[in-house]
């Protein structure tokens, strides 16, 4: 049995512990309320650019840009992964890695290469004893999201996709929905595929489609990236605020259990030393 210097000591740590974990829910909060109002702001600008996307490349051939033009087999597959740089928050990277797995058990029986590129720290370390993948490229080391991190991660891709490097480029990442909620999902970045717009017939395009789509496609590929970076912060955030505010509750809770241990370790200790006088002096 503990002894009560040993459970005062151990009550002393677990105090400690809480007040760090305290600490980071707090900065957790604080982080994820400036996130939610990016991802907030970017979404209706996101939904809006794919929709013009949609309306200018729906009445014009694929083969008018190389990033519309589908491969007629996909040999070379690649899964970009967004994690965080840093853990503390649940289950929130392990989820998207299960994610990324199931997509390598599906197709790795139909393309030759698949290839991970993990945008955090956290993303590649399950994968790196797969041999059904390939990691040549990382992004880490963005912990406050900007428009030239999603150019730098864009324009690689891009690069990659027009030179035949992939045929086919997926993202995934984590959406985020509140503080409590965050739901991984993927997204198939490239070839771009435009939706079917109703109204499409309204827009009046200058000076025409070729010239207007090859400033559009690289800006909506490039928004896509910068959106799946703006959903993994708040969602780090978010996940991390969780977590942080559950262990703080476990301390508690295990602060009040050891100071009841304590508590009866000292009764213990009192009864003991009243049982040795009333003892000694019967025998007396």
């Amino acid at each position: 049995m503990a002894t009560i210097r040993d459970l005062r000591g151990r009550i002393v740590a677990v105090q400690k512990t809480q007040k760090i974990t305290r600490a980071m829910k707090m900065v957790a909060a604080a982080k994820l309320a400036r996130a939610t109002r990016q991802i907030q702001a970017a979404r209706p600008y996101a939904e809006k650019l794919r929709q013009v996307v949609s309306a200018v490349a729906g009445g014009v051939e694929t083969d008018i840009h190389p990033l519309l033009q589908a491969r007629d087999e996909v040999r070379t597959l690649e899964i970009v992964l967004f994690t965080s740089d840093r853990g503390l928050c649940g289950a929130y990277n392990s989820n998207l890695a299960k994610l990324a797995r199931g997509i390598v058990d599906e197709r790795a029986g139909s393309v030759s290469k698949i290839l991970l590129t993990p945008v955090g720290r956290r993303g590649g370390g399950g994968f790196r004893r797969d041999r059904r993948v390939s990691m040549d490229h990382t992004f880490t080391g963005l912990g406050n999201v900007n428009p030239g991190q999603a150019r730098e991660i864009a324009d690689d891709l891009m690069r990659r996709y027009r030179e035949g490097e992939v045929d086919e480029v997926i993202l995934v990442y984590s959406e985020f929905k509140s503080a409590l909620t965050q739901r991984p999902g993927q997204e198939r970045l490239l070839p771009l595929q435009p939706e079917h717009v109703e109204d499409a017939a309204g827009y009046e395009i200058e000076p025409d489609p070729a010239r207007l789509l090859a400033l559009l496609i690289p800006r909506a590929v490039e928004f896509a990236v910068y959106r799946a970076l703006l959903e993994n912060q708040a969602g780090e955030h978010g996940a991390r605020m969780t977590a942080m505010d559950s262990a703080t509750t476990n301390t508690e809770e295990l602060i009040g259990k050891l100071t009841l241990d304590m508590n009866k370790a000292r009764q213990a200790a009192i009864t003991a030393e009243l049982v040795e006088i009333v003892s000694g002096a019967e025998a007396l």
